[in-house]
């Protein structure tokens, strides 16, 4: 059975039938590096990682690019406010996503492209776009004139009217049309700048990742994701200069996660109803919040709520407890081998659960079908615990160990729950002298005032898997993965 996803360009389910056989390339919006990310941001993450492990799973090789915006206008005026050079606030919130991808499970990407790396990339194709008639300059800025693209509009399929409601404000006054967008910003004081044919400026928002993503997976590649929240008009305007400056199709899939809400409302920075995935880290391992963003079709909007995370931790909790027995009951025995032994009736729901969970995962990317197959085979495995004894049957619970650790692990990554292992033997004994001096620090700092030295020392602790806690005894602190 193939691998079929909906593709959002066709608005129906098709069978992925990658431009070149076993190698599939994804292309995958990034953050905006001006703060740390929030759940409504990490979902996209989980999902497209989760997405990638699946097709490797499933025998492809995958290039992943995710981009990192790191200059933009809510990078200026978030610079302006710290007091920092642009670069430098976009470099600092670069590593610190990079801590929060980690303590999700997120692997680093094939490439992460940074805009300011790649402005070469971005003017040689808006040159060719102002020679092709398709941009046309004005007082030092280039805009993209949507009329001259004959395709416009057919990712998102909204009428004039609808595009003019939605589209993102630009800069007004020298533009032909209300719709046409801006590819070249002409440099205002005190903003970066980089030369180009034009004159000074930067780039817009909307030339940036249609460059990188031609940059490194060319013409027509395989799968283009992102939020929903970015079909139009960010998704729809890539599409517009790729198609307009290589003459081919841009890419062939567009997969979109649906938003995560707060009482039925989008969250966003901008409507400040967003929740800080360092602060839900605070509260629950990275593997709890993983499983939690997995157990809705990606899709379908989530409305965030605390008991929903409660409830995936104490899912995710029966996951582990069931693993951890069949480690004590197979003692040291980590290569028993699956087969071994009498057959057992378990044995046979193992290799149901297998192709359960392959077959809603094939079906556009059913990660709750597929949390259900292991939870049936989890709970069927802790009756047969209850039965059975130390030692009974290795071949069966190292076939059940076998699966658990495959698809929960290797595919959905939200097992082990540790999300990582603590050090042992010299190792722990380093670990803790350094926590330990770091809390002096911060204590310290604390003592002086110093709340952001304070706060960036437990939220960096925090994205290494180490919680600390402020009590009355004094600050305490521990694993929590």
């Amino acid at each position: 059975m193939p691998v079929t996803i909906y593709n959002t360009l066709t608005r129906r389910k098709e069978a992925l039938v990658p431009g070149e056989p076993g190698q599939v390339r994804m292309y995958v919006c990034g953050p905006t590096t001006y703060n740390l990310i929030h759940l409504g941001n990490a979902r996209p993450l989980v999902v497209f990682d989760t997405f990638r492990r699946y097709l490797e799973y499933r025998g492809y090789r995958v290039t992943y690019v995710q981009n990192f915006t790191d200059i933009d206008d809510k990078i200026i005026a978030r610079a302006a406010e710290e007091g920092l050079d642009p670069g430098v606030l976009a470099d600092k919130y670069i590593a610190e996503y990079f801590l929060d991808a980690a303590a999700l499970g997120v692997r680093p990407a094939t490439v992460h492209p940074q805009v300011s790396q790649h402005i070469a990339d971005i003017v040689a194709m808006i040159r060719s776009l102002v020679d092709k008639e398709y941009a046309y300059a004005a007082d030092g800025n280039v805009y993209f004139a949507v009329d001259r693209f004959a395709g416009y509009g057919k990712l998102s399929r909204r009428s004039p009217e609808e595009m003019l409601v939605g589209a993102r404000a630009e800069i007004e006054g020298d533009k032909r049309s209300p719709l046409d967008f801006a590819l070249w910003k002409k440099a205002k004081p005190g903003e970066p700048w980089w030369e180009s044919p034009w004159g000074p400026g930067r780039p817009g928002w909307h030339s940036e990742c249609a460059a990188m993503a031609l940059r490194y997976l060319g013409s027509g590649f395989d799968i283009h994701g992102g939020g929903y929240d970015l079909v139009f008009p960010h998704h729809e305007n890539e599409i517009a200069q790729a198609e307009s400056y290589t003459g081919q199709p841009f890419a062939r899939y567009w997969m979109h996660n649906g938003f995560i809400t707060v009482d039925q409302e989008k969250m966003s920075k901008s409507l400040g109803n967003f929740f800080l995935l360092r602060e839900i880290l605070r509260r629950f391992p990275g593997p709890v919040i993983r499983f939690y963003l997995l157990s809705t079709h990606y899709r379908h909007p989530l409305d965030f709520d605390l008991e929903g995370l409660e409830g995936s931790a104490r899912g995710l909790a029966r996951w582990q407890k069931t693993l951890d027995e069949l480690e004590q009951r197979l003692g040291g025995r980590a290569g028993e081998a699956a087969t071994s032994g009498p057959a057992h009736p378990l044995r046979e729901q193992v290799a149901a659960t297998r192709e359960t969970f392959v077959a809603a995962l094939d079906d556009d990317f059913n990660t709750p079908a597929a949390m259900a197959a292991l939870f049936a085979l989890v709970r069927e495995t802790n009756s047969f615990l209850a039965r059975s004894q130390t030692g009974d049957d290795a071949g069966t619970l190292a076939a059940v160990r076998a699966c658990l650790k495959e698809l929960g692990e290797q595919v959905l990554g939200v097992l082990p729950l540790a999300g990582q292992a603590a050090p042992s033997s010299r190792e722990a004994q380093v670990v803790t002298g350094l926590v330990d001096l770091l809390l002096e620090v911060r204590s310290l700092a604390r003592q002086h005032r110093d709340w952001a030295m304070a706060d960036m020392i437990r939220d960096r602790l925090a994205g290494l898997g180490i919680g600390v806690e402020d009590t009355p005894g004094g600050t305490r602190w521990e694993w929590r993965g």
